[in-house]
């Protein structure tokens, strides 16, 4: 890669860096809005999540007396791996500057750093509801983080590398992949996985504060201010790099697979309307789904697991 292809591809990551910092409130405020609508309310509007991050960064964060340098760090964790994420996955083109750096095992190895940092945080609080939260959260974490390791395993066996680039590269150049068995089945394990690892229905509801019930609020319920505003950006984040992941891994149609302004252009505009028409479908299955039992979580990522492990299976012996 000469110097100038370097310098398109670093402000390619650049952009798509940009892209899920702002867009990443506007994604929740999109599905808020439309749960709000298909339950007959009028809704607080798409900019309603952004205007709550400006107010909250304006605050001062307060901080429980007692808490370590572990709960005043989780945030900016969460917040910089989301970051970090957000530059390496291959979201807009597949020429990246940094691709080497996105491997499977490293990338989900940086999204369970920011969950592993907030569930310590919750830990760290001494607080009932921190501690039932953490114990949830990483009860989940421990079928999530295989699942997606096996689900995208299983598209790497076909390109034989585990690197994300190199992958949606591969399903690009073979369209007829899609819809092969070991694709079938990893794109249902990592369905699940995604409304899991996003403390979206019926895992969890972002929406409730019961505290028989929720996971990922009961660990920041001690949170304010901006070290609240870094949590929520990052949430958000991590949806939007999920859902990115996973329509970039199961339909990279619109990917670049060169640095012409035009490619990237057109990367840029598909990123955002798979993400969003994802995103908006999300939001309207949840209007019909109640949050399950908690007992009954770990059977449903259990059965994601088995999916994940069939498509592995299914890409070595039928593909």
């Amino acid at each position: 890669m000469t110097a100038s292809e370097t310098a398109v591809a670093v402000a390619a990551a650049g952009i798509q860096v940009a892209l899920i910092v702002v867009g990443a409130p506007y994604l929740a405020g999109l599905m808020r809005q439309v749960r709000a609508r298909m339950e007959g309310r009028a809704g607080a509007g798409v900019g309603q999540p952004m205007r709550d991050l400006r107010k909250l960064f304006r605050k001062e964060a307060t901080r429980p007396e007692g808490t370590s340098v572990v709960f005043a760090a989780a945030p900016l964790i969460m917040l910089a791996s989301a970051v970090f994420l957000a530059a390496v996955i291959p979201f807009v083109s597949t020429i990246a500057a940094v691709g080497g750096v996105s491997d499977l095992f490293a990338v989900v190895a940086i999204l369970l750093l920011g969950t592993v940092s907030l569930a310590l945080a919750g830990l760290d609080t001494g607080t009932a509801f921190g501690g039932i939260g953490a114990s949830r959260e990483v009860t989940i974490v421990a079928l999530v983080e295989p699942t997606i390791l096996l689900a995208i395993f299983a598209l790497s066996v076909r390109v034989g590398s585990s690197n994300l680039t190199d992958i949606v590269a591969g399903t690009l150049a073979s369209p007829s992949q899609v819809l092969s068995p070991a694709s079938l089945l990893a794109a249902v394990a990592f369905a699940v996985v995604i409304v899991a690892e996003a403390g979206r229905l019926p895992v969890d509801n972002p929406s409730t504060h019961l505290e028989l019930t929720m996971i990922h609020e009961a660990m920041v319920l001690e949170y304010s201010g901006r070290d609240l505003a870094m949590v929520e950006l990052a949430a958000s984040m991590r949806l939007a790099l999920l859902l990115g992941l996973g329509v970039n891994l199961f339909a990279p149609w619109g990917v670049a697979t060169s640095l012409a302004p035009l490619a990237l252009l057109l990367g840029i505009v598909m990123l955002i309307v798979k993400v969003a028409l994802v995103g908006v479908a999300l939001a309207v299955i949840e209007v019909f789904m109640a949050k399950l039992r908690l007992f009954r979580v770990p059977e449903l990522l259990a059965g994601s697991l088995l999916f994940a492990l069939l498509a592995v299976a299914a890409s070595y012996f039928l593909a």
